[in-house]
């Protein structure tokens, strides 16, 4: 049987999770987990309702995620680089109760403290912290049947500058067993699999296939955080059998010279999945070569759900495709006047997910304008082939993708706003060889300011990878008739040598 409990009863000194020398079994993890959600109950945490890691990469991740499945409460994971407002925010519009966060992140907690004075912290870190106490003085959780997996929760961020989080319609265990069954069955995870946690834990695509390879009864290793001779050392030493990338790892991984990384036995990797940013083709074409007998499919998908991939084959067929939709989901093109526009021909990509409807928590008009019919959208824009395939040409709102990490300029834009030397300015991204893109600023300004000062005031406002890495000053800034600033033009300037403008 599959299910996160199963394997605790029925496998309890299988190794679930892997770091270094040290590791959970499955017994171990379950026994963690439960009276972990015992001591969230008694601060408060009621099913359906959210639960906030801001944690590295690490055991305790795992540990809140599987409290919450046991609780049948959603679990939320926030971006362990943000600031306290940014913080503040998703802890307040969430209406978490309990925040788990490690304690070097005292500083952003604090705001959330200041800001939620009812909300319980349990600090991660040394032994005088709250959270491996509060789990020794608590009886494991019986109330209740557990989930079989987390139901998450992820906070995406909006053209407003303003993160939204999704919710996927009302969870339960039929919704959870299915969502797992399709996931596991449609890349083939088993309990034999040892899945790396190369990127973020807090990111979809990494956690979320981390914990699918939990229901399937296989182990997760878990990488602190990204170095390509650790990673490389990780797949050697563990065994590694799948993981899940940005194109920015597979660059740092290719700068490992060649005679360097045919020391390590990378033979045990057979699936390596790919998301978060457009990979070069001349990357894509080494890191498969590199990785060699392992398959490196693309995926294109976001928080709201999961839309195509493109195995190694096809997109050898077809360079610059990120595949055809999943089982059950359905992609259209809709041009601007309503209307489905016909093969190869780009418009706005629409959705029908497998997986139901989804919402915008506490944003219905954000939730209106996401949805058409039964179709949704995040904005991003491309076109089908004659074949169903499909391609990415351009990103609604100017997000920016930086190493498979989501940025909007909106938000960036409106803390330069406040700053006094700042008459208006323009944030998007450009090309990066290593990240896929970097932040560029473009600011007209009523005083003399240096681009030192303009980073500096970003850092201490929002988290230091939303601060723009380039800072250009111009006398003035291209605008329509109405004075709004022409940012596609700026864009296009930047991008008009590369063969994918996205």
């Amino acid at each position: 049987m599959m299910g996160l409990w199963n394997h605790v009863a029925e496998t309890p000194d299988k190794p679930a999770l892997r770091m270094g020398t040290a590791q959970r079994t499955y017994g171990a993890l379950g026994d963690r987990s439960l009276r972990l959600a015992t001591a969230l109950s008694d601060r408060g945490v009621a099913a359906g309702e959210p639960v906030a890691a801001m944690l590295p990469n690490g055991f305790e991740f795992f540990e809140v995620g599987c409290a919450a499945a046991a609780l049948q409460a959603r679990f939320l994971p926030v971006n362990w680089h943000l600031k306290g407002e940014e913080l503040a925010y998703i802890v307040e519009d969430s209406g978490a109760k309990v925040l788990v966060a490690h304690e070097s992140l005292g500083a952003p907690v604090d705001v959330a403290l200041a800001a939620s004075p009812a909300l319980t912290v349990l600090s991660v870190g040394s032994p005088a912290c709250s959270y491996d106490p509060a789990i020794e003085e608590s009886k494991p959780w019986g109330a209740g049947a557990p989930w079989p997996a987390p139901g998450y929760m992820f906070y995406t961020s909006g053209t407003t500058g303003r993160p939204k989080g999704v919710l996927h319609g009302n969870v339960d265990v039929e919704r959870l067993e299915t969502m797992n069954q399709g996931l596991i069955g449609l890349w083939g995870i088993t309990a034999d699999d040892t899945y790396l946690l190369t990127g973020p834990g807090y990111h979809a695509g990494p956690g979320g296939w981390a914990f699918a390879h939990l229901y399937a009864g296989g182990t997760v290793a878990i990488l602190p955080s990204f170095d390509p001779r650790a990673w490389l050392g990780a797949v050697d030493r563990f065994g590694v059998t799948t993981t899940f990338m940005a194109p920015a790892h597979f660059i740092r991984v290719l700068e490992v010279d060649e005679a360097d990384r045919a020391t390590y036995d990378l033979e045990s990797l057979r699936l390596v999945i790919h998301a978060g940013a457009p990979c070069p083709e001349s990357v894509k074409r080494r890191i498969m070569e590199a990785l060699e007998p392992a398959e490196v499919w693309e995926l294109y998908g976001m928080s709201e759900g999961g839309a195509t991939r493109a195995s190694p084959a096809e997109w050898v067929e077809r360079p610059g495709t990120v595949g055809k939709p999943w089982p059950g989901v359905e992609i259209k093109i809709i041009g601007e006047d309503g209307s489905d526009l016909p093969t190869g021909e780009p418009g706005v990509i629409y959705v029908t997910p497998a997986g139901g409807r989804f919402e915008y928590h506490n944003d219905p008009e954000k939730t209106g304008e996401a949805w058409r019919g039964d179709l949704y959208t995040v904005g991003d824009i491309g076109y089908l082939d004659d074949d169903g395939y499909l391609y990415l040409t351009d990103r609604a709102s100017d997000m920016v993708i930086r190493g498979g990490v989501n940025i909007y300029p909106a938000e960036i834009e409106n803390v330069l706003h406040d700053h006094p030397a700042v008459v208006d300015c323009a944030v998007f991204g450009v090309p990066d060889e290593r990240m896929g893109e970097r932040v560029k600023a473009m600011i007209e300004c009523r005083i003399t300011v240096t681009a030192e000062e303009i980073q500096e005031y970003v850092r201490a406002r929002l988290a230091d990878f939303k601060c723009p890495e380039i800072v250009e000053f111009v006398d003035q800034l291209p605008r329509d008739p109405n004075g709004k600033v022409l940012k596609r033009r700026l864009r296009e300037a930047h991008w008009k040598d590369e063969a994918l403008n996205v």
